[in-house]
Protein backbone atom coordinates (compact mmCIF):
# COMPACT_ATOMS: atom_id res chain seq x y z
CA UNK A 1 0.00 0.00 0.00
CA UNK A 2 1.37 3.86 -1.10
CA UNK A 3 -0.34 6.67 0.36
CA UNK A 4 0.77 9.96 -1.34
CA UNK A 5 0.00 13.40 0.15
CA UNK A 6 0.27 16.40 -1.41
CA UNK A 7 -1.16 19.80 -1.01
CA UNK A 8 -2.98 21.66 -2.89
CA UNK A 9 -5.08 25.21 -3.02
CA UNK A 10 -5.52 24.70 0.77
CA UNK A 11 -6.98 20.88 0.21
CA UNK A 12 -4.90 17.66 1.91
CA UNK A 13 -5.07 15.22 -1.26
CA UNK A 14 -4.47 11.59 -0.45
CA UNK A 15 -4.04 9.14 -3.14
CA UNK A 16 -4.11 6.03 -2.30
CA UNK A 17 -2.63 2.98 -3.98
CA UNK A 18 -2.75 -0.75 -4.04
CA UNK A 19 -5.05 -3.04 -1.53
CA UNK A 20 -6.43 -1.20 1.86
CA UNK A 21 -7.08 -4.35 3.98
CA UNK A 22 -6.61 -5.49 7.42
CA UNK A 23 -2.83 -5.55 6.81
CA UNK A 24 -1.97 -2.50 5.95
CA UNK A 25 -5.06 -0.35 7.66
CA UNK A 26 -2.97 0.51 10.58
CA UNK A 27 -0.57 2.05 8.33
CA UNK A 28 -2.74 4.22 6.30
CA UNK A 29 -4.89 5.50 9.22
CA UNK A 30 -1.56 6.45 10.88
CA UNK A 31 -0.32 8.35 7.80
CA UNK A 32 -3.65 9.89 7.00
CA UNK A 33 -4.46 10.80 10.89
CA UNK A 34 -0.42 12.24 11.30
CA UNK A 35 -1.36 14.90 8.50
CA UNK A 36 -4.71 15.59 9.55
CA UNK A 37 -3.22 16.50 13.00
CA UNK A 38 -1.33 18.99 11.19
CA UNK A 39 -4.08 21.32 10.86
CA UNK A 40 -2.52 22.46 7.47
CA UNK A 41 -5.74 21.61 5.71
CA UNK A 42 -9.12 20.57 7.06
CA UNK A 43 -10.58 20.04 4.02
CA UNK A 44 -9.55 16.41 2.54
CA UNK A 45 -10.32 14.27 -0.69
CA UNK A 46 -9.24 11.03 -0.40
CA UNK A 47 -8.34 9.55 -4.25
CA UNK A 48 -9.27 6.23 -4.18
CA UNK A 49 -8.34 5.71 -8.12
CA UNK A 50 -5.12 3.18 -7.11
CA UNK A 51 -7.18 1.34 -4.87
CA UNK A 52 -7.18 -2.43 -5.81
CA UNK A 53 -9.48 -3.48 -2.86
CA UNK A 54 -10.79 -2.35 0.07
CA UNK A 55 -12.44 -4.61 3.02
CA UNK A 56 -14.17 -3.58 6.44
CA UNK A 57 -11.10 -2.33 7.77
CA UNK A 58 -10.35 -0.41 5.28
CA UNK A 59 -14.47 1.04 5.68
CA UNK A 60 -13.26 1.78 9.11
CA UNK A 61 -10.24 3.67 8.41
CA UNK A 62 -12.32 5.73 5.82
CA UNK A 63 -14.95 6.59 8.17
CA UNK A 64 -12.62 7.11 11.15
CA UNK A 65 -10.52 9.68 9.68
CA UNK A 66 -14.04 11.52 8.24
CA UNK A 67 -15.61 11.39 12.36
CA UNK A 68 -12.37 12.95 12.86
CA UNK A 69 -12.49 15.82 10.87
CA UNK A 70 -16.17 16.52 11.26
CA UNK A 71 -14.77 16.74 15.24
CA UNK A 72 -12.54 19.30 14.04
CA UNK A 73 -14.96 21.41 11.67
CA UNK A 74 -13.35 19.91 8.77
CA UNK A 75 -14.42 17.59 5.72
CA UNK A 76 -13.55 14.80 3.87
CA UNK A 77 -14.64 13.27 0.20
CA UNK A 78 -13.95 10.35 -1.73
CA UNK A 79 -12.88 10.30 -5.75
CA UNK A 80 -11.98 8.26 -8.42
CA UNK A 81 -13.63 5.03 -7.19
CA UNK A 82 -13.83 1.70 -9.47
CA UNK A 83 -16.40 -0.59 -9.24
CA UNK A 84 -15.23 -2.85 -6.81
CA UNK A 85 -14.62 0.08 -4.03
CA UNK A 86 -17.82 1.50 -5.10
CA UNK A 87 -19.43 -2.06 -4.42
CA UNK A 88 -17.90 -2.02 -0.59
CA UNK A 89 -19.24 1.53 -0.48
CA UNK A 90 -22.71 1.06 -1.22
CA UNK A 91 -22.90 -2.07 0.45
CA UNK A 92 -21.61 -0.39 3.74
CA UNK A 93 -23.71 2.37 3.11
CA UNK A 94 -20.11 4.59 3.43
CA UNK A 95 -21.98 6.14 -0.43
CA UNK A 96 -24.93 7.90 2.10
CA UNK A 97 -22.40 9.13 4.75
CA UNK A 98 -19.34 9.98 2.84
CA UNK A 99 -19.38 12.44 -0.56
CA UNK A 100 -18.20 10.32 -3.61
CA UNK A 101 -17.01 12.14 -7.15
CA UNK A 102 -15.58 11.03 -9.97
CA UNK A 103 -12.50 12.87 -9.72
CA UNK A 104 -10.18 15.53 -7.87
CA UNK A 105 -11.35 18.85 -9.54
CA UNK A 106 -15.15 17.47 -8.78
CA UNK A 107 -14.05 17.23 -5.09
CA UNK A 108 -12.78 20.51 -4.65
CA UNK A 109 -15.55 22.45 -6.32
CA UNK A 110 -17.95 21.01 -4.26
CA UNK A 111 -15.69 21.45 -0.65
CA UNK A 112 -14.73 25.22 -1.89
CA UNK A 113 -18.82 25.65 -1.82
CA UNK A 114 -18.67 24.53 1.58
CA UNK A 115 -21.60 22.52 1.24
Amino acid sequence: MKVDIRYENKFLIASLVGELDHHTAVEVREVLQKEIQKEIATKVILDLKGLKFMDSSGVGVILGRYKELERIGGKLVVTGLNETVKKIFQISGLHKIIKVFDDIPQGMKFLKEGK
